[in-house]
């Protein structure tokens, strides 16, 4: 039997940015966080650089917004970059509060007796300024904030619960645009329950899975941009998908990132015959952006006709590399290579998704009461390419900022009035499963094909007609099946697979993680790509 449940704020996701924005609400309202699977199956738990921020003396604001200016290929909104940077150490202070375990650098000791943080250095940065928990900093975090969530007896954790659209009151005929709810499946009933809230968050993370090869888990289905798509947001810039270049290359070892932060203490990137190529791509070598060394690896395998190259950090001490690195270290010896002795393979993989909802400095989206932080955003912060741990960062900063807006209107917004149940009188137990596993590979395979680290026009065009046969087949399906987690996920991810496929053929330059052969220049104005759904407002 389906249910009504009432908060005042729903919150979509239980990653970095959901758990943070729930710890930072009063405790006076009711807060439901939802989450499709088991609590860490998110991105953030699994993040193992660390966050970027000013924290020592010899770093400036204005150095962090430069780089990150020049990661994001003229693309990023300065505004957008000052806010998250100035509000980087405070958003750190919090963190530290909270009681996440920072690795500490024991070679300086203050004169307090206290011990600063160690700080280590990533592609793109020109100081060290990555605060980090040894190689597992996701987890750290993650498992800080849930439990500090925990004691929060005004927050209800929701596992197995699969959001599968917003309810607003122009869906449902009523005077306003304004996002009043969702339509929630339960997983261990099977039953679709309604979820009346005041304010909606969508902290889902991105989209990578729309790709064959990624860092992310299984649940990255693009699930808040195609849900607040079809609810009227506009969404920006999500041609631009960042490749992490170093994924472990292993049959076994599934999704399995090998953290920026080897190459920022020293490792080297190889050949099979030993040789190093980054030279000869850039000045920065391995520590030039994410997108150029993907790009560099890429070339490389396709020109040699190999299925990977090689991370080499055994010129360094042995003792260094396991109590630096002690997660990779260990995740390696698995599979039976030994990174202080041996190089370690490695591809480039789908990883961050840099475009999503178009959203303000205070998370707020173009639907009235419906928020969008995290990965699942458009802030403008990244550009064209993310910097190295500044996503971590604009999880929090945004998180905060979003629940000083909600605070600000308590007073104005009341509850929904009574919503709806959701209508499965239509539709029967499908017997073609078989279908969504089909699709879902086949749009996994043609988004690597032809929308992945290197593009052409023809590409693009064959990739969109494949997308539109394929979201004509799942409309077929979801009309007439009972709802499942496999469709739901593969219907948001079709979704978004078409806007990044239509974004992409709006950019005609190459510019950041956007690189076609057809347009290999870039234009001298950098200009978003944003797309409007024809529901919009305006």
């Amino acid at each position: 039997m389906s249910q009504h449940f009432h908060h005042d704020v729903l919150v979509i996701g239980s990653g970095a940015a959901g758990l943070t924005l729930a710890l930072t609400l009063p405790e006076h309202l009711r807060i439901a966080v939802l989450s499709k699977g088991e609590l860490a199956n998110g991105s953030t738990f699994w993040a193992q650089g660390g966050v970027a921020a000013v924290l020592d003396d010899s770093d400036t604001i204005d150095s962090h917004v430069d780089d990150t200016l020049n990661a994001g290929g003229g693309l990023c909104r300065e505004d957008a970059v000052r806010f998250t940077v100035e509000h980087s150490r405070e958003a750190i202070q919090w963190l530290i509060d909270q009681g996440v375990p920072f690795t500490r650098d024991d070679e300086h000791d203050r004169e307090d007796g206290g011990f600063e943080f160690h700080l280590t250095r990533e592609g793109g940065h020109s100081h060290r300024r990555i605060i980090h928990a040894a190689d597992a900093t996701g987890a750290a975090i993650f498992n800080t904030l849930l439990e500090r969530t925990r004691e929060r007896s005004n927050v209800e954790l929701l596992e197995q619960r699969v959001a599968i659209d917003l309810i607003t009151e122009r869906k449902l005929g009523r005077e306003g645009q304004r996002c009043i709810g969702a339509y929630v499946l339960d997983r261990r009933s099977g039953e679709v329950d309604t979820h009346h809230a005041r304010f909606v968050i969508l902290a889902t993370g991105g989209a990578a899975k729309v790709y064959l090869y990624t860092s992310n888990p299984d649940g990255a289905c693009g699930d808040g941009i195609a849900m607040a798509w079809r609810a009227g947001c506009r969404v920006g810039n999500l041609e631009f998908n960042q490749f992490h270049p170093t994924c472990l290359y292993h049959p076994q070892a599934k999704s399995f990132l090998v953290t920026e932060a080897l190459r920022g203490e020293g490792a080297l990137l190889r050949l099979p015959n030993g040789e190093r190529f980054m030279p000869r791509f850039d000045t920065r070598e391995e520590l030039a952006p994410r997108d150029i060394v993907a790009r560099a690896i890429d070339h490389e395998m396709k020109r040699l006709g190999i299925d990977c190259v090689y991370l080499d950090i055994s010129h360094k001490p042995a003792d260094f590399v396991k109590s630096h690195f002690p997660t990779v270290y260990q995740r390696c010896l698995e599979f039976g290579i030994d990174m202080t002795r041996q190089p370690i393979p490695v591809v480039p993989a789908a990883h961050y998704t840099c475009g999503g909802v178009v959203v303000d400095q205070a998370g707020r989206s173009d639907v009235p009461g419906l928020y969008a932080i995290g990965e699942t955003s458009f802030t403008g912060l990244h550009g064209a390419n993310r910097m190295a741990s500044n996503s971590l960062l604009e999880c929090f900063v945004y998180a905060r900022s979003a629940a000083a807006d909600i605070v600000a209107q308590l007073d104005h917004i009341k509850m929904p009035a009574d919503l709806p149940s959701w209508d499965a009188s239509q539709v029967t137990d499908s017997d073609e499963d078989v279908i969504i596993a089909h699709n879902w590979d086949e749009l996994r395979r043609f988004m690597w094909d032809y929308v992945g680290i290197v593009r052409t026009t023809k590409r693009l065009q064959r990739a969109q007609h494949r997308v539109r046969l394929l979201l004509d087949e799942i409309d077929e399906f979801y009309s007439n099946y009972k709802v499942s987690r496999d469709l739901i996920e593969l219907r948001n991810l079709a979704q978004v697979a078409e806007l990044m496929i239509l974004s992409a053929m709006e950019r005609k330059e190459s510019r950041g993680l956007h690189y076609t052969l057809d347009y290999p220049d870039m234009l001298p104005e950098a200009l978003d790509t944003i797309l409007r759904p024809a529901n919009a407002d305006g």
